[in-house]
């Protein structure tokens, strides 16, 4: 015999109020189907981790995780029902896709600033004694004895060009010469400044215009125009005639506020010493360097480095460096005053500061264990 049984089924109406519904079941022999009641409930949204390299923007939005939702079924039945807490589902969020992230830079050793304006400036072939207590360079001597002079530092190559190399790209590129056809391909410092999302220039005195491609007008020397010799600018007629440009052109930038964070200077064949004297290239230092010193980009923690290319020496330090016992002055409003420093450097050492600073990791053997940072001559932070 088959007897019938009464059971309530518990609904949910679309108001949110549970509705208590009798059903019949047939016991005997045949069991009515019971299938399990299914699962109820919402996993939590993927959430992305925010991107650490963005550096505009809001963060991404942040998808609740909804509380535990009980069934149903297991909910007790009730003569009177009783209105019940409300379910929502929220979608899974698709998953937000994730860049690929850039490689974490190099973190600066302890005790370097980070400089707001970098200034190099390049003088030619002067020994350090040729230069430090020279009478015939008054103005330099009283920089050096301001701020920081490298005492032990050497340029690492013979003739110029190997070397103003080595200062933006962090190697010679085996170039033994001061040849006018021989480009590199290699990243360099100018490179380096730009993927920071910092601006450089280049100003050149005597070049005629902008990108000028010739090997030589008046005082203007390709030799000793490093950036030319990069096929990446040199080959990019925008980018080299917006970045390396006639020297004319600093003084306006330098008044208006719009001087770039790195700055690199090659005075004339003349005033860097190549072709005059001493004291002519002293003169012209005291000419230009107290306008940076004065200036904004200079009193917010900047620094300039005054350097010669290469002595009349085959001295050296550091491994493989040639060039020439050669004087660097550091001046700095960051700077040590008066301190003279005796750890070996040279012109990798200067350009592993630089790089340093601005966390843009190290070209060639700027990243070499050998290559000092001058850290030294910088109070500490």
């Amino acid at each position: 015999m088959k007897l019938l049984s009464l059971r309530l089924a518990l609904l949910v109406g679309a108001t949110g109020v549970l509705i208590a519904v009798p059903t019949v079941l047939l016991l005997g022999s045949r069991s009515a189907a019971n299938p399990s009641s299914p699962r109820h409930g919402v996993a939590a949204s993927d959430q992305s981790d925010v991107n650490p390299f963005r550096s505009h923007g809001l963060p991404l939005a942040q998808v609740p995780t909804p509380s535990a939702t009980s069934t149903a079924a297991s909910a007790p039945a009730a003569a009177t029902p009783k209105p019940a807490a409300t379910t929502v589902t929220h979608p899974t969020a698709a998953p937000t896709p994730r860049p690929t992230p850039r490689p974490a830079p190099p973190p600066p050793a302890a005790g370097l600033p980070n400089f707001s304006h970098v200034f190099v400036i390049v003088m030619e072939n002067r020994e350090y004694n040729a230069v430090i207590g020279d009478p015939g360079a008054p103005y330099i001597n009283s920089l050096a004895r301001s701020y920081g002079l490298a005492t032990n530092y050497y340029g690492v190559s013979h003739p110029s060009l190997p070397n103003y190399l080595a200062l933006t790209a962090g190697s010679t590129s085996g170039i033994t010469s001061d040849c006018t056809g021989c480009f590199v391909s290699a990243t360099n410092i100018a490179d380096q400044v730009e993927r920071s999302g910092r601006s450089w220039k280049a100003y050149m005195q005597d070049m005629p215009s902008a990108c000028y491609l010739g090997s030589s007008y008046a005082g203007y020397a390709q030799k000793h125009d490093p950036f030319v010799y990069f096929t990446d600018i040199r080959n990019n007629a925008a980018r080299c005639a917006a970045h390396v440009v006639p020297f004319t052109q600093f003084g306006a930038d330098l008044n208006s506020g719009a001087v770039p964070n790195f700055v690199w200077i090659t005075p004339s064949m003349c005033n860097d010493m190549h072709d005059c004297s001493t004291s002519q290239g002293d003169a012209w230092l005291s000419s230009v360097v107290p306008g940076i010193l004065g200036s904004s980009a200079y009193r917010n923690n900047g620094v300039l480095f005054i350097t010669w290319d290469e002595g009349d020496s085959s001295a050296g330090c550091c491994g493989d460096s040639y060039g020439g016992h050669v004087a660097t002055v550091v001046i700095s409003p960051l700077a040590r005053n008066g301190f003279r420093s005796g750890v070996a450097e040279n012109h990798y050492s200067l350009l592993r500061t630089i790089e340093d600073v601005w966390r843009l990791g190290h070209l060639g053997s700027s990243g070499c264990a050998c290559s000092a940072q001058m850290r030294e001559y910088f109070r500490a932070s």
